[in-house]
C-alpha cells in the first residue's frame, strides 16, 4: 500500500497533532505542498518525538526573543540562563553540547569560551515553523556526539504556485513590546515563485534594556565604575531590582531559494546576523559582538527505491567579548576592558537513504562529517598583567567528526513496531601551541605546547527500541541507548591556570574559574526508557503520558577543585589552600572525568473540562518533570544545575477566533546542589501567567502578562548574579558570592502579526 512522504523542507513544517505533545493541537489552514510517494507501509514515527509546529509556537513568539524558550512547554526541557536571546536547553537535566541542535540539519557549534552563542541563538522565534525534541531514545540517524537526546529546528519551507495559479506572492509584518526592559522588535518575510522555483525573504530584529526582577535581589549601587570603586561623574547606579547586563540587540536575514521537478527538491538558503551586543548577568564578560553567515545546500528526491537526502553547509561567525555599560569598564594600569576575540568556521556534508525494503522493512543509512577550525586570542590591554602580548587562549583549534550509521526499522504487525541502529563516530581534534600575555603565563603555556595534543575518540552509539500499540487508546514504548559524546575544544584545551584567564571561561554560568584536562576521555552514557501513552481514539480529547527513566554515564566530563598539581603558575589561586575548602565563594575548578547518574519521569496530559455552545471549550492541561543526577564515583555530590521539581498546569479556553489560556508554573525550592562547585541554593515559587490571542482573517493579535503578580523569584538554572561592578578578580566587590540571578518580574507584552 502506498503512503506519502514529504520532501525533508517541507515536512518539518508540518503542524502536529497532539498525540505527540501534551496540549492539544488546533487545527488551522495551512497550504499543502506537492508531495513525494513512496510504495510501502507507511511506517510509525519512532521514537515517540515532542513536536511543535505553528499552532503551539504563534502564542509565544510575542512572549521571547529566545528560541530556546520555545521549549518550555515540552515535558523532560529546562533552560539554563544566560543572555536575553542565548539560554541552553537541557533534557533530563543534561544542557549545552550533549544535546545534538540542528538548525535546518545544520550542527551548530558554540563559537565562545562561555558559550554565548549557543545553536539555537542563530535563529529567531519568528523564523521557526517547527520543532521536535528526542529525548534520550534518539535514533542514530538523528545525530550522534550527544548523550541526552536531539532538538531539531526547521525555519519555515519553501512554498511554490499550485498547479494552474501562475504566480504566487505573499508575505507577513509582525511586531511586539514588552514592558519588562522595553523590548521591541519586529519581523517580516516575502516569498514570489512558480510552480518550479520559489524565492524567499525572512528577517527579524529585536532591542532590549535590561529587564527588572519582581523585588529587590541585591543593594542599588554602581555599574560602569573605576576598579578602585571611587564614583565619578560618570558613574551609572543601578536600582535594587534592575538586573545589570541583561539588554540586548540581534538583527538576523535570511534569504531562500528553492527549485522542484516532479520528485525532486533542491533548497538553498543563505544568512546573516548581527548582535551588536547582549549582555550577560551571570557571566563576568559581555558579548560585544557576533557576526555569523551561514549558506545551507540541500536536495530531496523520491527514487523508485525510496528517497533520498543530502546536504552541504558552511557556517562562520565572527565573535567578541568585553564589558558593557553595567561592568567596569576601566582597571588598573589604564586597562581599557578586556577585549577576547574568537573565530570559528564549521563546514559539514550529510548523506541519508530512506531505503523501502519491503512492506514491513525500512532501511535508513547515511553518512556526515564536519569540520571544525577555531581561533580564540586576547589582544593586550593596558601596561599590567593583560600586556604586552596577545593571550592565545585556543590557536587553530581542530574537532572534526567522520560518522556512518545504520538503522532498521520494522512494523512486525499492527501492534508491534521495532527500531536499532548502529552509529560509528570517529572524532579528532588537535591545538596549536599557545602563549600568555607575559612571562608569568610560560610555566603553563611550555607545559601544554611541549606534550601531544592531538586526540581520536572512536565512538560507538547503539539504539533499540520496541513499541506496542495495545488499542486505539494505549500505547507503549522501551529502549535501550547507548550514546557517546567527546569533549569539545575548552574541556580538552584550555590550558591557563592564571586566576583571571581561568574567570574567563565557564560554559555554565556559576561565576566559578575552569582549566581544561587534554587527558579527558569520551563521555559515555547508557540510557533506559520507557513511555505509556493513553488517549482517546483519535487523540484529540484527552491523553495521559508517563515516561521514566534513567541514565549512567562512564567517564562524565565533571569538574573538581584545581590543585597546586595542576599549575605551573606559583602564586595562583590553585596554590591556595583555600581553594580546596572553601564553601562561601567562587572556586576554581578542572575538567575532569567522573561516572555520573541520572533518573527522572516526565508526566503530560491534558483532558476536557467544558464544552458549551456559547462560552466555547475549555481544556486543562499539565506536565510534571522530575530529575535527579548525582555523582557514581570519586566524590560524592550532586550534579550541577539540575532543575527540581515543577510542574505547570494550565486551562485553556477558545471561543470563536478567541484563544487564551491562563497558566501556573509550580517550582520546588533546590537544595540538591554541588558541592564542588559552591552551587547556590533556591527558593520554591509559584508564578501565574495570562496570555490571549484573536485572529480576524490573515490579521493575529496576541497580549500577555508573565508572572501577573510581579513575584521576586530566583530561577534554579540562573546561575551566580555577576552582572554588574567590577566583575574581574580579585576586584569584584559589586558582584560577591550569594546572588542568584533573579527571574524577569511583571512583563506585560502585546504583538500584531499580518499576512499578505
Amino acid at each position: 500500500m502506498g503512503y506519502r512522504i514529504r520532501p525533508l523542507a517541507a515536512a518539518m513544517a508540518v503542524a502536529f497533532s497532539s498525540s505527540a505533545f501534551w496540549q492539544p493541537a488546533n487545527a488551522e489552514n495551512t497550504q499543502v505542498l506537492n508531495e513525494v510517494v513512496v510504495t510501502a507501509n507507511k511506517p510509525q514515527e519512532a521514537p515517540d518525538a515532542r513536536s511543535m509546529g505553528s499552532t503551539q509556537l504563534a502564542p509565544m513568539r510575542a512572549a521571547t526573543s529566545d528560541t530556546a524558550s520555545l521549549l518550555r512547554d515540552v515535558p523532560g526541557v529546562s533552560l539554563y540562563g544566560a543572555g536575553g536571546v542565548s539560554s541552553m536547553p537541557a533534557i533530563h537535566g543534561l544542557a549545552d553540547d550533549r544535546i545534538r541542535i540542528k538548525v535546518d540539519d545544520m550542527d551548530l557549534i558554540s563559537h565562545c569560551g562561555n558559550h554565548m552563542n549557543p545553536p539555537l541563538s542563530y535563529i529567531d522565534p519568528s523564523s521557526v515553523a517547527s520543532v521536535k525534541v528526542y529525548a534520550g531514545i534518539t535514533p542514530v540517524s538523528i545525530g550522534g556526539d550527544s548523550i541526552a537526546g536531539t532538538i531539531k529546528v526547521e525555519s519555515t519551507a519553501p512554498q511554490f504556485a499550485a498547479e494552474g495559479q501562475g504566480l504566487l506572492t505573499k508575505g507577513e509584518l509582525g511586531g511586539f513590546y514588552r514592558s519588562n526592559g522595553n523590548a521591541v522588535g519586529g519581523n517580516a518575510s516575502a516569498t514570489i515563485a512558480t510552480e518550479q522555483l520559489s524565492i524567499s525573504y525572512k528577517g527579524s530584529t529585536v532591542e532590549s534594556g535590561n529587564y527588572k526582577a519582581g523585588g529587590d535581589f541585591k543593594r542599588a549601587g554602581p555599574s560602569y565604575t573605576t576598579s578602585t570603586q571611587v564614583p565619578t561623574a560618570s558613574t551609572r547606579y543601578l536600582d535594587g531590582n534592575e538586573v545589570g547586563s541583561s539588554l540586548y540587540k540581534s538583527t538576523n536575514h535570511q534569504i531562500g531559494i528553492a527549485a522542484r521537478s516532479a520528485n525532486h527538491l533542491l533548497e538553498l538558503k543563505v544568512g546573516i546576523q548581527d548582535i551588536p551586543y547582549q549582555g550577560f548577568p551571570n557571566q563576568r564578560m559581555d558579548m560585544t559582538a557576533n557576526d555569523s553567515q551561514h549558506a545551507n545546500l540541500r536536495y530531496t528526491g523520491r527514487h523508485d527505491w525510496g528517497t533520498l537526502q543530502a546536504r552541504v553547509y558552511h557556517e562562520q561567525t565572527r565573535h567578541k567579548m568585553n564589558f558593557l555599560e553595567d561592568k567596569a569598564y576601566y582597571y588598573q594600569n589604564g586597562a581599557q576592558g578586556m577585549p577576547m576575540d574568537t573565530e570559528g568556521k564549521n563546514s559539514g556534508a550529510v548523506v541519508k537513504a530512506d531505503i523501502a525494503l519491503n512492506e514491513r522493512d525500512l532501511l535508513r543509512v547515511g553518512g556526515e562529517y564536519q569540520r571544525y577550525r577555531y581561533d580564540d586570542w586576547w589582544l593586550p590591554s593596558g601596561t599590567g598583567g593583560m600586556s604586552p602580548n596577545t593571550f592565545w587562549s585556543i590557536n587553530n583549534g581542530e574537532r572534526d567528526r567522520y560518522a556512518l550509521f545504520g538503522e532498521w526499522e520494522a512494523n512486525w504487525s499492527p501492534k508491534w513496531l521495532s527500531l536499532f541502529g548502529v552509529r560509528n563516530e570517529t572524532v579528532k581534534m588537535d591545538s596549536g601551541p599557545v602563549a600568555g600575555y607575559r612571562s608569568t603565563y610560560d610555566g603553563d603555556a611550555n607545559a601544554f605546547n611541549s606534550r601531544d595534543r592531538s586526540k581520536t575518540d572512536n565512538n560507538w552509539d547503539l539504539t533499540a527500541l520496541a513499541r506496542y500499540t495495545a488499542d486505539r487508546n494505549q500505547t507503549y514504548e522501551f529502549g535501550y541507548a547507548r550514546k557517546t559524546r567527546s569533549p569539545n575544544l575548552y574541556e580538552r584545551y584550555f590550558w591557563s591556570t592564571g586566576g583571571m584567564a581561568m574567570n574567563m571561561i565557564n560554559m555554565v554560568g556559576d561565576g566559578n574559574g575552569y582549566v581544561g584536562n587534554v587527558d579527558l576521555k569520551p563521555e559515555v552514557a547508557h540510557t533506559i526508557s520507557a513511555t505509556a501513552d493513553w488517549h482517546d481514539a483519535e487523540r484529540k480529547e484527552w491523553g495521559l503520558k508517563l515516561t521514566p527513566y534513567y541514565t549512567y554515564v562512564q567517564d562524565y566530563v565533571n569538574a573538581r577543585r584545581c590543585a597546586s598539581s595542576d599549575s605551573n603558575m606559583p602564586g595562583q589561586p590553585c596554590f591556595a589552600a583555600a581553594n580546596q575548602t572553601r564553601t562561601n565563594n567562587f572556586v576554581f575548578l578542572k575538567y575532569a572525568n567522573q561516572d555520573a547518574r541520572l533518573y527522572g519521569i516526565d508526566v503530560s496530559g491534558y483532558f476536557p473540562l467544558a464544552k458549551t455552545a456559547g462560552f466555547g471549550t475549555f481544556t486543562a492541561s499539565g506536565m510534571l518533570n522530575y530529575v535527579r543526577g548525582k555523582t557514581a564515583s570519586g566524590k560524592d555530590d550532586d550534579l550541577y544545575n539540575i532543575m527540581p521539581l515543577n510542574a505547570k498546569l494550565s486551562v485553556a479556553h477558545q471561543l470563536g477566533n478567541w484563544n487564551s489560556t491562563a497558566e501556573v508554573v509550580l517550582v520546588d525550592n533546590k537544595k540538591d546542589v554541588s558541592q564542588e562547585r559552591n552551587e547556590l541554593k533556591t527558593a520554591g515559587y509559584g508564578l501565574l501567567n495570562l496570555r490571549t490571542s484573536y485572529t480576524w482573517k490573515q490579521v493575529r493579535f496576541d497580549l500577555g502578562v508573565d508572572n501577573v503578580f510581579d513575584r521576586l523569584y530566583f530561577h534554579p538554572l540562573g546561575g551566580a548574579y555577576v552582572g554588574q561592578g567590577t566583575t574581574m578578580p580579585p576586584l569584584h566587590a559589586n558582584s560577591p558570592y550569594g546572588i542568584s540571578v533573579p527571574g524577569m518580574g511583571r512583563s506585560v507584552y502585546a504583538g500584531m502579526n499580518i499576512k499578505f
